[in-house]
């Protein structure tokens, strides 16, 4: 699939679920998406990582508006000022669902899309080179700072750094490995940003690729009709008469 349809699918699994706010067409996004990292093969990759970003999120939501929720009316349990109110854990729910379908979205176009691609699209298409190198620069932050970091582990050990099980043990492992991890990033920074200007990257020249990304007639179609379709739900949604601007139940 050409990144482009993938980014239209993108912005509308995360736009419209964000809009309606509805905890069923959350769920329903997120079924979808896990049929999809399925079909891909990626669901071993996605989800572990969906799982670290979203339960800390979900241990704050459920722990601020299960216990302190102000409307809540349905008291199941309560202590002091806290209370756990059904309606508190209602919205915490909700919530839960509408930053998940946002995680699961972007991590499935995150490890479903090749940078490469990406940049021979954008070029393809007269699209921002600088957009594009933005985008692929954030699929690829989190593997190279996992790979630098693995190495930069690698190589103190075998210089005798030995980390214990100890909580102040793992924070003095943590800092020895925090400060050449964020030298050698901010090295690898300029080291980009001196090779994107000697290579004329923000001169606004047209650019081709040697890269051949599949595209079709209805892939293109597709593109068109999901964006427009967006846009005439988001004038109807947020309209005067629209879903967006009707009272919370």
């Amino acid at each position: 699939m050409n990144p482009l349809t993938r980014l239209a699918a993108v912005a509308v699994a995360i736009v419209v679920p964000t809009a309606v706010g509805h905890w069923a067409l959350s769920l329903a996004v997120l079924l979808t998406v896990a049929a999809a990292t399925v079909a891909e093969g990626m669901a071993q990759r996605v989800w572990p990582e969906c799982g670290l970003v979203l339960l800390p999120l979900a241990a704050s939501l459920f722990l601020t508006h299960g216990l302190f929720f102000v409307e809540g009316r349905t008291v199941l349990w309560s202590l002091g000022p806290a209370r756990l109110t059904v309606e508190g854990l209602s919205f915490a729910g909700a919530m839960v669902l509408r930053a998940a379908v946002f995680v699961a979205v972007l991590l499935a176009f995150s490890c479903g899309t090749r940078p490469a691609d990406i940049m021979a699209v954008f070029a393809r298409y007269r699209l921002p080179a600088e957009l594009g190198f933005v985008l692929c620069s954030t699929l690829t932050i989190a593997p190279d700072i996992r790979r630098r970091a693995q190495a930069i582990r690698e190589a103190q050990q075998l210089r005798g750094l030995r980390g214990g099980r100890s909580l102040p043990a793992r924070l003095r492992s943590v800092r020895v490995l925090a400060v050449p991890l964020l030298l050698s990033l901010m090295h690898d920074a300029e080291q980009r940003a001196t090779a994107l200007e000697a290579r004329g990257f923000g001169a606004g020249n047209l650019r081709t690729s040697l890269r051949e990304v599949p595209d079709s007639k209805l892939q293109s179609a597709f593109r068109w009709m999901v964006l427009a379709g967006l846009a005439v739900f988001l004038v109807i949604w947020f309209g005067p008469a629209g879903g967006g601007n009707a009272p919370s139940a």
